[in-house]
């Protein structure tokens, strides 16, 4: 089953609504438990029924995901977008939060990158793992010295 049927108004299983988002089972329990999506209403044999509620709000969730959003923010974002009438300045404030929590994370990954490079440079040619410069300067970290990566 795919989203064409799902727009149409037809009911889902799970296992239905994960196939059509591409969303594992597990986690779209643990969204629904998170409060991410509505809990879905019950068929008479116990099985939950997802409608296109639950593929909309799935998508979004999913998108959000993508974007690294955390899921608080997220919850924010949900209950802003069930407030069609106010000002979007609380969604753009969350947005260049997580642009700056990105930013930060690029300036980490950016210094992560340098100290591997500077590790990199202790081993040029190819030897014999004892004579390995990497190894040697691992080993010294891990017995408390310094280290060329964290001088």
């Amino acid at each position: 089953m795919g989203v064409r049927e799902a727009d149409r108004g037809m009911k889902m299983k799970i296992g239905d609504l994960s196939k059509a988002t591409g969303v594992e089972v597990g986690t779209i329990r643990f969204y629904e438990r998170a409060g991410l999506i509505d809990l879905p209403d019950r068929m008479p044999n116990g099985y939950r029924s997802y409608g296109p509620r639950h593929l909309e709000s799935l998508a979004f969730v999913r998108h959000c995901r993508a974007l690294d959003i955390p899921m608080a923010d997220i919850r924010r974002l949900l209950d802003l977008a069930t407030l069609p009438t106010e000002d979007c300045g609380n969604v753009n404030e969350l947005v260049d939060e997580q642009i700056e929590r990105v930013r930060a994370r690029i300036e980490s990954l950016k210094a992560l990158e340098k100290q591997l490079t500077v590790l990199r440079a202790k081993c040029t040619d190819h030897h014999q793992t004892n004579e390995c410069g990497i190894l040697s300067e691992l080993v010294s970290a891990a017995h408390g010295e310094a280290c060329v990566c964290h001088p």
